[in-house]
């Protein structure tokens, strides 16, 4: 199901939201930017390092790593991506950063993996976050996002926290901004296209109870269904974020 719109409205131009989306953007075109730049730095290093910090990196990984020739967009997603072992271990791992390595939690939240994954971000934040911004303020709004954009992130690093795998994405931030939206407009409509059959598709208005928690249960689904160890989709990362939100949203509420 894709949300088109929805029927509630903010009442005031949602500033912070559509900074976020800017910087974002701003983020994903200089990751572009060094896609084609062949990376400086000899990779296969890293994992004498990874290793003796107690660190599981996947065989895939340590393949690419010693045979493969990365960018400079894929050490700048290293970099500045949350590496759940750095985070445990509390230190930085290779490739350096020059800042403390927790802030990777805040880093990540404005890299992408690619177009379609930024996309999709950020039309759930267009579509739903001017509603959230409205009922916290512009800062307490901002507070809000990265709150559970870190909530997220430690909600994935619980199910691998040994993994070199970088996370990166907005998605965990985002899922908080639904889990509010969630318990503060039950009721608001969405207007969603549905896909039936192949080649077939239906617009419905559903009521966000209904929508944002159907999409909260694919979370859940697939991240009891997926692989402890790789890549790929951070579906407890979403499930915290938006769990976070939720219960944020749930202690503001009865300021309204």
């Amino acid at each position: 199901m894709i949300p088109l719109r929805d029927y509630h409205p903010s009442g005031r131009f949602p500033l912070v939201n559509v900074i976020l989306i800017v910087v974002n953007v701003i983020v994903f075109l200089y990751q572009l930017s060094l896609s084609d730049v062949p990376a400086r730095e000899l990779p296969s290093r890293w994992l004498a390092a990874w290793d003796a910090a107690g660190c599981d990196t996947p065989r895939e990984l340590r393949q690419m790593l010693r045979f493969a020739r990365l960018s400079e967009e894929d050490l700048f997603t290293f970099r500045f991506g949350v590496v759940p072992c750095e985070i445990t271990r509390g230190i930085d791992l290779p490739p350096f950063i020059p800042m403390a390595a927790w802030l990777t939690l805040i880093t990540s939240m404005f890299l992408h993996a690619g177009l379609l994954h930024i996309l999709g971000n950020m039309w759930y934040l267009w579509i739903f976050g001017d509603n959230i911004e409205s009922v916290f303020g512009r800062l307490g709004y901002l507070g809000f996002y990265l709150v559970c954009g870190v909530a997220a992130a430690f909600a994935q690093i619980l199910t691998s926290p040994s993994s070199t795998i970088p996370m990166v994405g907005a998605s965990g931030a985002i899922s908080g901004v639904l889990g509010a939206y969630l318990v503060l407009f039950p009721y608001g409509r969405i207007l969603t296209l549905v896909p039936l059959f192949p080649f077939f598709v239906r617009l419905l208005e559903l009521p966000a109870l209904l929508f944002l928690g159907f999409w909260f249960l694919m979370q859940f689904v697939g991240g009891i269904s997926s692989p402890i160890e790789g890549g790929g989709v951070a579906y407890w990362a979403h499930a915290g974020g938006f769990i976070a939100g939720a219960a944020l949203a749930w202690i503001a509420k009865p300021r309204r």
